[in-house]
């Protein structure tokens, strides 16, 4: 566990003592208080039924800028360490495997979750500059935060597996934001196509949408926990294998 804790130090300082993560920091922080205002706008031009924190992350600018922190928080992980040359002097170092790849994924989660502490604190603030109740319910306030670091799990461990196929961080990148536009144009197959096909339940299964349609509205379901928990774990797999694989063949 040492040695873990040091790998994932060192992962961890090049987000936060490098300009690169302060410039993400920044952007997704600027990213969200535009979704917060657009969707404050909507509240003052027209009522609304859902809640201000439902409203804020189911604009189109929410999934422009939330699909893109993942390629730019892991295209560096692996594939700038096998460009420069360092990458096999860490793998022929006495450390696992899984300790490379569960580091690096570990400081990229932490990372992650670090880039939503100014959107919670957003929220808080209306609250606070407003003197009104808050716009929301508890529980579509814990349930959106629940899902989208459910989503980041899932979607930072893609990007993991990218980044090791790979010694370029520009392919690694474009290769994790196509995975993931894919996947999430296959959560509209039931809107396009109907419900009348016999696959319509598993594409409802995988629609992130979806998800973030229920979490956000308060209501919890264990079927997204499984869903993203899994493709978490079975991405991270294939990611120990790929560089398990460059290990050895060194």
């Amino acid at each position: 566990m040492r040695l873990f804790r040091i790998l994932t130090f060192k992962e961890l300082k090049s987000y936060f003592l490098t300009p690169f993560g302060w410039i993400v920091l920044t952007f997704v922080t600027v990213m969200q208080g535009v979704s917060l205002s657009t969707a404050m706008k909507g509240f003052r031009d027209t009522p609304v039924r859902d809640s201000l924190v439902y409203v804020t992350f189911h604009t189109p600018l929410f999934w422009f800028y939330f699909l893109f922190i993942f390629p730019l928080i892991t295209m560096r992980l692996f594939s700038e360490e096998e460009r420069s040359g360092t990458l096999e002097t860490l793998l022929t170092a006495p450390i696992h495997t899984w300790q490379v790849v569960f580091s690096k994924y570990s400081a990229a989660m932490i990372f992650y979750t670090t880039l939503w502490i100014p959107a919670f604190i957003q929220f808080k603030m209306f609250v606070w500059m407003t003197d009104l109740p808050p716009a929301w319910s508890p529980g579509a306030l814990s349930g959106t935060f629940a899902i989208v670091m459910l989503m980041g799990a899932a979607f930072t461990a893609i990007g993991c597996l990218a980044s090791a196929l790979t010694s370029s961080q520009i392919i690694a990148g474009i290769v994790t934001i196509g995975l993931l536009v894919i996947q999430y144009f296959m959560g509209f197959v039931t809107i396009i196509w109907g419900e009348s096909f016999a696959g319509a339940p598993f594409f409802h299964y995988i629609s992130w949408q979806q998800h973030l349609h229920y979490f956000a509205s308060g209501l919890f379901d264990t079927r997204p926990v499984v869903y993203f928990l899994s493709l978490a774990l079975f991405s991270l797999f294939l990611t120990y294998q790929v560089v398990n694989y460059r290990r050895w063949r060194r």
